[in-house]
């Protein structure tokens, strides 16, 4: 559709349709195509996708239109329905009044031959203010007009902070989806029990997941059925359709892409087996919705923080299929306060006082959903203890019997990076799994429902929760084909198919936590491989970084945002946040000089998860590889985490760009020849810093060795007025060195 830009309105066409909207109150119109003719100079500055609402980032500041600037098709759901996600948006000023720069694809109907679309005249009004320079405006200030000038200033940062997080929300997570001809927002068993229904398609959606109703009321409190065409329902989420092929002769060895990309194109070009069409639609829900340290528990309404219902789909033969389960923060009312990183989570109000909000909870998911299985993931030991065993009495007191409680203490079972001991609660609840069937509908109707759902939580219901949720689909999908005859009875998913299952599962995963944390999952690369790797674990560090360093210093803003989409009042003062913004430097420095010890805490934290039960851990390092044959010399950034166990110690390369390990090396402690220290080897110059040589054996021939030195820190930095090195004192002294040296040998 056309976008038009006029003196005192933003005019959207297409067709014999046109939607006004004023500049001067926001105010929107639904007129016929031909009042173009009425408008003042209308400029078509160029095309867009469709709208998705109004904002107003602060009662201070004027109203935003937000609309959709480029879509990618996603893919086609069975009744060729398209799926889109919103790629980029154009965000109009409401009160702006010189031309806007959006970059918009240019109209060929009235952008014929010209790059860019032309400036907008001002009116005889505008220009005499134009005229003023800013020489005369200060000229005239008093002090009075110079405390509102501070003000407006205060007032832009605000605006212009708040604006670029509304648009890495919508451009950088990469997460609204919408479609013209498939509701979103409801399950296959949903939207099967309303076929006959003749409403228009925002009339039937979840409000639940509805992300945008609040933005685009103007045009639902309209009524009339004119405005149905502007009306696109998006959700916040995850959408993945991909075609797969069941074939058992092939071999998943000729697979070359990696693992980490998502697959673009569908996969199935063969004629001869079968194929399906699988598809993952994770819908968040837009009640309690925000980002992880500043939405927990449940409110008093009921809601919780990160609920999000996912639904997998699969079609084959007119025959579509869908098992849906969901996730939401334990329904408690509990925080974890505080700038320290992973702060302690404690309960906020009584076991009384949580009651009626919990029922409430239930009683809606009960009444949606009929039966509850709750698979609780939280530790029963340890700082996640009082989490668990507060669920655990809030269940005992609903005393409901549609309502199953499993505990299943993951990080217990899947130590030393066992994740497939996943199966062990998937085997447990298998008749569960079976008696809960799924929706299955065909051409005729429905032929089964599904007789409620898996409720999967853990502290974040993030990581944990998205492994235990694929691995429940996976028992589902397979049934499901089987049932079909797609598969052979005694035959497990081929190995291509399970591949770019996993892939999906992950992506899913990857997607609803940098909704919610503002990184990719933990864990992730076991969901997408099946297996857990040292690089795995080198990269969840790095995240759980990531999202330390989110939770303090954006999530006020990204918070703020969330909210304002919902119409929810901010509660947070945001002009506060600005005077706080030096203590936010100022942590943030301390950040950097503990940057070393913080990552030996996660060293600490997720080595737990990489040593087998009779390999003990004695600690890590965050290192340089100063060969100057392997890195730059003036290379900065922690490149090499050093780690060690009583056994064996890793040697773990990582890229900060990409967050991820690009290399390691496991070798044993009996393989270790010698340690050496001694100055920094330079290709120029005097040595500035002492370094550590490992030699080691590789494949019983000698010769091989790494060279390390410590994190150096600038004299601003630390605060010292010097750097600090790697001396041969400090390693000799440091009892996790003396228990790297095996015993009988000598420096």
């Amino acid at each position: 559709m056309e976008l038009f830009q006029a003196k005192d309105h933003y005019i959207l066409q297409q067709g014999e349709r046109a939607l006004w909207c004023s500049r001067q109150d926001g105010g929107l119109q639904l007129r016929p195509a031909t009042d173009l003719l009425l408008a003042w100079n209308p400029i078509c500055l160029g095309l867009v996708e469709g709208v998705i609402g109004k904002i107003q980032l602060h009662s201070d500041l004027p109203w935003w239109l937000i609309l959709i600037r480029q879509k990618a098709l996603v893919g086609k759901l069975p009744g060729d329905h398209e799926v889109c996600k919103v790629t980029k948006i154009a965000v109009l000023s409401l009160s702006e009044m010189e031309p806007q720069e959006l970059e918009l694809e240019l109209c060929k109907k009235h952008h014929f031959g010209i790059n860019k679309p032309e400036k907008i005249i001002p009116s005889p009004d505008d220009s005499k203010f134009l005229l003023k320079t800013l020489t005369h405006i200060k000229s005239n200030v008093s002090a009075p007009n110079k405390k509102k000038v501070k003000e407006s200033k205060e007032k832009e940062k605000l605006e212009r902070r708040l604006l670029e997080e509304l648009l890495k929300m919508f451009m950088d997570s990469e997460s609204f989806y919408y479609s013209l001809t498939y509701d979103l927002t409801n399950s296959v068993q949903r939207q099967s029990t309303r076929e006959s229904d003749g409403r228009p398609l925002w009339k039937k959606v979840d409000d639940r997941f509805f992300w945008n109703k609040y933005m685009i009321q103007d045009l639902t409190e309209i009524g009339t059925p004119d405005v149905d065409f502007w009306i696109i329902p998006i959700i916040q989420g995850f959408v993945q359709i991909e075609e797969l092929v069941v074939n058992y002769s092939e071999s998943s060895d000729d697979e070359k892409s990696s693992p980490e990309t998502p697959l673009q194109e569908p996969t199935c070009v063969d004629d001869v087996h079968p194929r399906f069409l699988v598809a993952l639609i994770s819908r968040r829900s837009r009640h309690r919705a925000g980002m992880r340290y500043k939405r927990r528990g449940v409110d008093k309404n009921g809601n919780v923080a990160n609920y999000v219902e996912t639904e997998q789909l699969i079609h084959v033969h007119n025959h579509t299929l869908s098992f849906i389960q969901t996730r939401g923060s334990v329904p408690v009312f509990w925080s974890q306060v505080g700038y320290r990183y992973n702060p302690r989570p404690r309960l906020d109000k009584s076991e009384k006082e949580t009651v009626d909000c919990f029922c409430a909870h239930f009683e809606e998911q009960l009444k949606i959903y009929k039966k509850q299985v709750i698979i609780n993931l939280v530790d029963q030991a340890g700082r996640e203890k009082i989490i668990g065993d507060a669920y655990l009495k809030q269940v005992l007191l609903f005393n409901n019997s549609q309502l199953t409680y499993v505990s299943f203490d993951f990080h217990e079972h899947c130590r030393g990076m066992k994740f497939e001991n996943v199966q062990i609660l998937t085997n447990a609840i298998y008749d569960i799994i079976l008696d809960m069937k799924w929706c299955w509908v065909d051409q005729a109707g429905v032929i089964c429902k599904q007789e409620g759902i898996f409720r999967v939580n853990c502290m974040d219901c993030l990581d944990r929760t998205n492994v235990v949720q694929a691995a429940i689909a996976r028992v589902v999908m397979e049934h499901q084909l089987k049932k079909l005859g797609v598969m052979p009875p005694e035959q497990p998913l081929p190995a291509k198919c399970n591949r770019i299952y996993q892939i999906m599962w992950a992506n899913n995963g990857d997607s609803i936590s940098r909704q919610y944390a503002g990184t990719a999952a933990l864990k992730g690369d076991f969901t997408r491989t099946g297996e857990r790797k040292l690089a795995g674990v080198m990269k969840d560090g790095v995240n759980s970084a990531n999202r330390y360093y989110l939770s303090r210093f954006k999530d006020a803003y990204r918070q703020a945002v969330i909210d304002l989409m919902q119409g929810i009042p901010v509660t947070e003062d945001l002009y506060s946040i600005f005077t706080k913004e030096k203590e936010h430097e100022a942590l943030h420095k301390e950040n950097q000089r503990s940057h070393q010890e913080l990552i030996s805490q996660l060293l600490q934290s997720y080595m737990k998860l990489l040593l087998p039960g009779d390999e003990k851990f004695h600690g890590g390092w965050a290192l340089i590889d100063c060969d100057p044959s392997l890195t730059d010399a003036a290379h900065r950034d922690v490149d090499v985490l050093l780690l060690l166990s009583n056994s064996a110690y890793y040697v773990a390369y990582y890229d900060d760009e990409v967050d991820k390990v690009n290399q390691y090396q496991r070798l044993s402690l009996e393989d270790l020849e010698k340690i050496e220290i001694g100055p920094e080897p330079t290709l120029f110059g005097k040595p500035k810093f002492s370094c550590m040589r490992l030699h080691y054996r590789c494949k019983g021939s000698s010769g091989y060795f790494h060279t390390l030195r410590a994190v150096i820190r600038s004299p601003e930095e630390d605060g010292k007025g010097k750097a600090v090195s790697l001396t041969k004192t400090s390693l000799v002294s440091d009892p996790k060195i003396k228990a790297l040296w095996p015993r009988g040998k000598a420096f």
